[in-house]
């Protein structure tokens, strides 16, 4: 809320809108007149959240859309030009409970893992139809996996004899395959958040990849920035809360080259491209939540919020 910023009368695009917690604090804070346009992929959030934003009336604009469909959807919605945008990358609390789509390990669900049903594969397509070493590929790239071919081997086993078909099915496969805390194996580490003593479940990383891999989270991701910062009028804010290093790997690369501007070859003598500087950081580090906040909600332990403001054309 301080990253954005929010005054009475301004615009303000959630392009995750998710559970509508922070698109209900950017409505409160923009009143009167502000209006906000919530965008997400997951149809059953757009219904929830439009049941807790309704006393704002049309205030609060909602589409079911990838954020990669914000360039088009905003004019669409009357917001050509807006003071903020913000992202809340990853799940949310409400999709982790869902018990159908198997986001969580202990999801009797099928393995579907999509954002938004109706579009994409289900991840039991890819467990099923990809081969050893994509498997492999895809566990390490996406997950950052250290065992990530012995889990791999494990899965084509398993479905030559039955496929995977559950989120705990494939968690126990996972738990089962990877060296326990005993034999000295990272299974079972440090998560790395503040507290420092949470430890996540051996599978997480596969979950994770599979999940950016069927919903093409990072391929969209650098699409729907770009489209943000095009929306931006000049001193409007972007910001992003990413919770996995390639996220936020993308963020940051992202708003150094805004910051840049010229893309020329640097043999160039002068500037022939034209490309103006669009971005200046807001800070030079991302900021992290602290020790009261990671303990009242551990989900928040590995979060980066990074934020920029938008130059004059």
């Amino acid at each position: 809320m301080a990253a954005l910023s929010p005054v009475p009368g301004s615009f303000q695009i959630d392009a995750t809108v998710g559970g509508g917690g922070h698109a209900l604090r950017i409505l409160e804070a923009s009143t009167p007149g502000g209006r906000l346009l919530g965008l997400d992929a997951d149809q059953a959030a757009i219904a929830r959240t439009r049941q807790r934003l309704e006393r704002f009336d049309d205030r609060a604009v909602l589409r079911q859309a990838n954020f990669e469909e914000l360039g088009e959807v905003a004019p669409e919605e009357g917001f050509g030009q807006v003071d903020g945008v913000l992202f809340d990358l990853g799940l949310s609390s409400q999709q982790l409970a869902d018990s159908d789509r198997s986001f969580s390990f202990r999801s009797e669900g099928p393995l579907d893992m999509r954002f938004d049903t109706g579009q994409g594969r289900p991840a039991h397509e890819l467990l099923a139809e990809l081969e050893e070493r994509q498997l492999t590929d895809l566990f390490r790239r996406l997950g950052e996996e250290p065992h990530a071919r012995r889990i791999a081997a494990a899965i084509v086993v398993q479905r030559e004899a039955a496929p995977l078909r559950t989120g705990r099915e494939l968690a126990e496969l996972v738990e089962g395959s990877v060296p326990s805390q005993r034999e000295g194996g990272r299974s079972g580490r440090r998560d790395g958040g503040r507290d420092g003593r949470r430890r996540i479940h051996p599978a997480t990383r596969v979950f994770q990849a599979l999940r950016i891999a069927v919903n093409r989270e990072l391929e969209t991701l650098p699409v729907a920035l770009s489209a943000a910062v095009a929306l931006l009028r000049p001193q409007g804010r972007l910001a992003v809360i990413s919770y996995h290093s390639l996220e936020d790997r993308i963020v940051k690369r992202f708003v150094a080259a805004e910051r840049r501007g010229c893309v020329c070859p640097p043999a160039f003598p002068v500037c022939v491209c034209g490309r103006a500087a669009r971005l200046a950081p807001v800070g030079s580090q991302p900021q992290r939540p602290s020790d009261a906040e990671v303990q009242a909600n551990p989900r928040s332990r590995s979060a980066h919020l990074r934020v920029a403001g938008r130059l004059a054309a």
